[in-house]
């Protein structure tokens, strides 16, 4: 994998430097892959999801679960709900039908009564759910008025509560860990598309978040920019982060991630461990696929 040819930019995974993205000395509880006290059973569920865009059923049925600390890749062609799930998952798009739960308890709506449709919740409550539900989009999503610090800091103040002070030192730490310690105080145009990317990983990171979503988090970068990037994931994946991962990136698939599914036409199709999702799928549709991207 290739990292930042900025001779001031620190790889992310050099030994020597080291330091935990996931220190709970950093962000202030336990690490999220290693709660003791964390309930049992999967961390995040998706249960019967259904979406529809006006006649447009993007979702039909999408169940899976995920445990605590694993790593979840998904797969798929354009098209097939794989950003869309993403979106339900992370509370930033209604559901038509079905559950999305994490630890245990349904998040995103105010369960029905007996017969009763459930509801969606009000903002300010889904705000407060998704604080722990961190999400890293294809294109950044940077505030190009903010610098890398800014940008990091904006959560932890306006949702965390942290005052400006506490912000500005666990930002600026967590961009140190990202490899982004030169590059604190310069503006999203200033950095390179993986610069950037990393920047809202930092940001996601330091909202302590249960589970980290991610839609297809290097697509939009140039191939020599991509390794920087999957170095910081696949040291999440070490610390134990749970995530699940949107990507074409099969080598990651095959590195990091404990399951793999194939999603088709706004369904799950197939679902395995790596070795056998690989090796030998089971569904035609996910062979074919396999073959046209490798």
């Amino acid at each position: 994998m290739t990292n930042s040819t900025n001779p001031t930019d620190p790889t992310p995974t050099d030994p020597s430097a080291h330091r935990l993205l996931l220190d709970p000395a950093l962000l202030g509880d336990a690490e999220p892959g290693v709660d003791a006290g964390a309930p049992s059973g999967p961390l995040l569920e998706a249960v019967e999801i259904h979406k529809r865009y006006g006649r447009n059923e993007v979702l039909r049925g999408v169940s899976f679960e995920v445990q605590r600390g694993d790593v979840k890749a998904v797969l798929g062609p354009s098209g097939s709900g794989k950003s869309t799930m993403l979106r339900c998952l992370a509370l930033l798009e209604p559901i038509d039908a079905g559950e999305v739960r994490l630890e245990g308890r349904i998040v995103g709506v105010r369960p029905a009564g007996s017969g009763g449709r459930s509801v969606r919740l009000p903002e300010v409550e889904l705000a407060h759910q998704r604080r722990d539900i961190g999400m890293v989009f294809q294109r950044f999503n940077l505030f190009p008025h903010l610098t890398a610090l800014g940008n990091v800091m904006l959560g932890l103040t306006e949702v965390r509560g942290r005052s400006k002070a506490e912000a500005t030192d666990i930002a600026g730490a967590m961009l140190e860990r990202v490899g982004l310690g030169a590059r604190v105080r310069f503006y999203p145009s200033e950095l390179s598309g993986g610069q950037q990317q990393r920047v809202a990983i930092a940001r996601a990171l330091v909202m302590n978040p249960k589970v980290m979503l991610f839609d297809e988090p290097t697509s939009a970068l140039d191939p020599e920019l991509v390794g920087e990037v999957l170095a910081v994931m696949e040291e999440l994946a070490r610390e134990g982060m749970t995530m699940v991962v949107v990507t074409h990136e099969i080598g990651f698939a095959k590195r990091v991630a404990d399951r793999v599914i194939m999603m088709d036409e706004g369904q799950i199709i197939e679902d395995g461990a790596p070795d056998e999702f690989f090796a030998s799928p089971r569904h035609e549709r996910t062979r074919r696929f396999l073959e046209a991207v490798n």
